[in-house]
């Protein structure tokens, strides 16, 4: 499926888990770093300098080169689990959204999508062929964190595969693994 920003949040509600998924719009990238300066817009009544709700999240630290203008040399997945803690905040705080990253997220993240937003799972070592879906750097705020924690908003066609990691209804493809790992583990022990 191609999802399109602005997101719709009857698309995003749609969506199952494992299911394929491409980003063609804009997408924002946002890491530990920006996700606090997120929420401390939000307790101080700020508005952000970016549009976050019906947004895609992306957690990534690219490498960008600058000459005359930016090029996006690798745009790989950071570990997702780092944003645990203050993703449900933020989700508070939008009607829809949807992350990309790689290694799922906790059960408290996955309580506060639903509805409202689902987690796409980016291949983790796949920076180079992301860099070839981003057509153009839209705009860079708070660049004083750095070039991997300053906030990039990318212009994107046909950004992924990303597969559906958490849909909107609460499933989690990294429970389902748990599951059969667990249930396997048992079998094999239990033969012993």
């Amino acid at each position: 499926m191609l999802l399109r920003t602005p997101l719709r949040e009857e698309d995003l509600l749609k969506l199952e888990v494992g299911e394929a998924v491409y980003i063609s719009g804009e997408i924002i990238t946002a890491r530990d770093a920006a996700h606090v300066r997120i929420l401390e817009f939000f307790e101080r009544g700020e508005k952000l300098p970016f549009e976050l709700n019906r947004s895609v999240v992306y957690h990534c630290g690219p490498i960008i080169k600058k000459n005359h203008e930016f090029k996006v040399i690798s745009a790989g997945p950071t570990t997702s689990a780092r944003m645990n803690p203050m993703t449900p905040k933020i989700l508070e705080k939008v009607d829809c959204l949807a992350i990309v990253g790689k290694g799922g997220m906790s059960d408290e993240v996955i309580e506060a999508l639903k509805g409202k937003g689902v987690y796409l799972a980016y291949p983790g070592g796949a920076g180079a062929l992301a860099a070839k879906a981003i057509k153009r750097v839209k705009a860079v705020y708070w660049e004083d964190l750095g070039m991997p924690e300053a906030v990039w908003v990318f212009e994107v066609e046909n950004f992924g595969p990303c597969i559906v990691g958490i849909d909107a209804k609460g499933n989690s493809i990294y429970k389902k693994v748990e599951k059969a790992v667990e249930e396997n583990f048992r079998k094999i022990i239990s033969q012993l």
